[in-house]
């Protein structure tokens, strides 16, 4: 909650006299102001307690900030959030605060500037560091901060377009907060120095997003071209960690081989084009291959599937783990990475493109964050379906019955049947028309402009893959679909077929239920319609009586009235849209209470006049 003392900063309350969160024009001292919270009212027998020992006065608070020493690299125009090295300094700096003897009657402030940036960042780092650090669940982290005025200023991503998919704090911390939970992310075995040297562009620049992920931007060295295996060149490539190091090989591609072979990294999947030779991985046993599409496009769902299925394998099977990399380790690289992180463990869209950039800034950048939050339902279906798969494989064995015919021959004639629910009749990925037969001829010129550019990437203009690309909305649809649509369509508007008494009385029926009929004294009005009900006798079989109304098939409603009579049996009668039949029901329940007129109630059961 914000305190009285505008005009010295915001002050929020994360921990009574412990914790605040604070922002200041200029540096606080030991004389600013601090509101502290007004003591309560305390009882009668506090305060005859509270006369012997005299009240101390609380001390001034101790301030601190990180605004001048935990800084965020930018590529663009993109501020935040601050990673998880930030948050390691930040939590190490403030248990020095609190372990302090000096400080031990002393609150902390945490404060920061007042421009919008600053008060974002920091208060999304005190919220990271309650739900990583103290395991506070994410809504109490957030409270304190949920009704700061002004708000807190969204992040937005790293590209050199204009921001339109804005991400808050409050995905960062259920980010965090989920991957915590899966196990995904803990300071407990995260190394510092690890993370920021190897972060650096001269150093490798690659980050771990996951104990099974690691994304890092692509190597470059000469010859490009694959060394086959055959080959004396392929036998002078180092082969053992000793032998990279004694290479000639550019340090940042030193360091990756190195870390990659000690860190149990089983395969390499490369996004974009050639610039180095996949022999060198392959020479220390690492599995490498391509699946490449254009720079600031979105993959096509076919190669994402494809991606996902092998890199579960690798994980689940292998155990080992699997680097991605475009040409900067952000774009493309966060797209398939955060694909599988949605398909294996649940996350929203917003989630995990927050949580890969709380551990690597500026991963996912322009349309690819609307393509993740599109496709992110396909991706939990694909692994609700494979979930399903493996337990029934588990279950049975061999699912299909030797001797019976397959289930799309066993159809039920003339049951309406549903079409299947087939994912390859979904939208494609944006920026894919080469396969979408049923789509509309897109004009380039009728479309927004593309993104200007990437961070640290060269656009290629071609409308292969263009950014913004889109296919039709409808489904397409299959040539047996639509033979049997204008099957069902010709059965029931065909003029030729003959028409039975029932249907012949139905239609004279429903003519009729457009007039009122007389009510008579003391009747209640009862809404007629065309619509059949059943009769049913409990003490006999339940029979259901169904109307065609054309060839289509549909299920009449029920309208039980019940009636307690003295035999004790229950009976349901049925309900006609005529007079006749309502003054022969009046007639009929002589001595009886009315039940309810209503059609489609269900009154309670009558008592019988003594």
């Amino acid at each position: 909650m914000a305190g009285p003392n505008a005009g010295y900063g915001q002050v929020v309350e994360y921990i009574q006299d412990r914790l605040y969160l604070a922002s200041y024009d200029h540096p606080p001292d030991a004389k600013t102001p601090f509101p502290y919270p007004p003591e309560q009212p305390k009882s009668p027998s506090k305060r005859r307690a509270q006369t012997t020992t005299p009240s101390t006065k609380k001390r001034s608070p101790v301030y601190f900030t990180v605004d001048d020493t935990l800084l965020y690299n930018s590529f663009h125009a993109d501020f935040g959030p601050l990673h998880i090295g930030h948050l390691y300094r930040f939590a190490v700096h403030f248990h020095d605060l609190l372990g302090d003897p000096a400080n031990c009657e002393r609150a902390v402030v945490f404060y920061s500037r007042t421009d919008a940036r600053s008060r974002a960042n920091a208060a999304c780092l005190v919220a990271c560091y309650m739900v990583l650090i103290q395991s506070w669940p994410p809504h109490l982290a957030l409270a304190p901060i949920a009704q700061a005025d002004p708000p807190y200023m969204p992040f937005r991503d790293a590209g050199y377009s204009q921001a339109d998919f804005i991400l808050n704090i409050q995905d960062v911390v259920y980010g965090v907060w989920r991957a915590k939970e899966q196990g995904l992310c803990g300071l407990k075995d995260f190394s510092l120095e690890e993370y920021e040297k190897f972060e650096r562009v001269d150093m490798g620049d690659f980050n771990w997003i996951s104990p099974q992920f690691l994304a890092f931007a692509s190597p470059q060295h000469q010859p490009v071209a694959p060394i086959p295996r055959d080959t004396p060149e392929y036998a002078a490539l180092p082969s053992t960690i000793s032998e990279v190091c004694s290479s000639r090989l550019p340090l940042p591609f030193k360091n990756v081989l190195v870390h990659f072979a000690s860190r149990n990294v089983g395969l390499v999947v490369r996004l974009n084009s050639e610039l180095y030779s996949p022999a060198y991985f392959e020479a220390l046993g690492i599995s490498h291959i391509d699946m490449i599409f254009e720079d600031g496009t979105c993959p096509p769902l076919q190669l994402v599937r494809r991606f996902i299925k092998m890199a579960h394998e690798i994980i689940t099977v292998k155990h080992k783990a699997i680097a991605v990399h475009c040409k900067a380790g952000l774009g493309r690289t966060g797209c398939l990475i955060g694909a599988y992180l949605i398909y294996r463990y649940g996350f929203t869209a917003n989630e995990v493109i927050a949580f890969m950039r709380f551990m690597r800034p500026g991963m996912v950048v322009g349309p690819q964050q609307h393509w993740l939050h599109l496709n992110q339902g396909s991706f939990r279906e694909w692994w609700f379906e494979d979930s399903m798969k493996e337990k029934l494989a588990q279950i049975h064995p061999n699912p299909v019955t030797p001797g019976r015919s397959p289930a799309k021959h066993r159809a039920t004639a003339g049951a309406a049947t549903t079409p299947p629910n087939n994912s390859q009749s979904k939208r494609f990925a944006l920026g894919e028309i080469d396969h979408n037969e049923g789509a509309a001829v897109q004009n380039d010129e009728n479309l927004p402009a593309p993104t200007p550019g990437q961070p640290r990437k060269s656009h290629r203009k071609d409308s292969r893959h263009h950014p913004y690309s889109r296919t039709t909305s409808g489904n397409i649809a299959t040539e047996k679909d639509t033979n049997k649509a204008g099957e069902h369509k010709s059965q029931r508007f065909n003029p030729d077929n003959s028409e039975s008494e029932e249907e012949a009385q139905l239609r004279m029926l429903a003519k009729r239920s457009s007039k009122s009929p007389l009510a008579s004294p003391g009747q209640r009005s009862v809404s007629y319609s065309a619509t059949v009900t059943a009769s049913y006798t409990l003490n006999d079989d339940i029979h259901e009586e169904r109307e065609n109304w054309g060839s289509a098939i549909h299920t009449v409603p029920k309208t039980p009235v019940s009636a307690k009579s003295g035999s004790g049996n229950i009976s349901m009668t049925k309900v006609r849209s005529s007079s006749r039949r309502a003054t022969e029901s009046r007639s009929d329940s002589k001595g009886i209470r009315k039940p309810s007129g209503r059609i489609g109630s269900t009154g309670s059961p009558t008592r019988v006049k003594a």
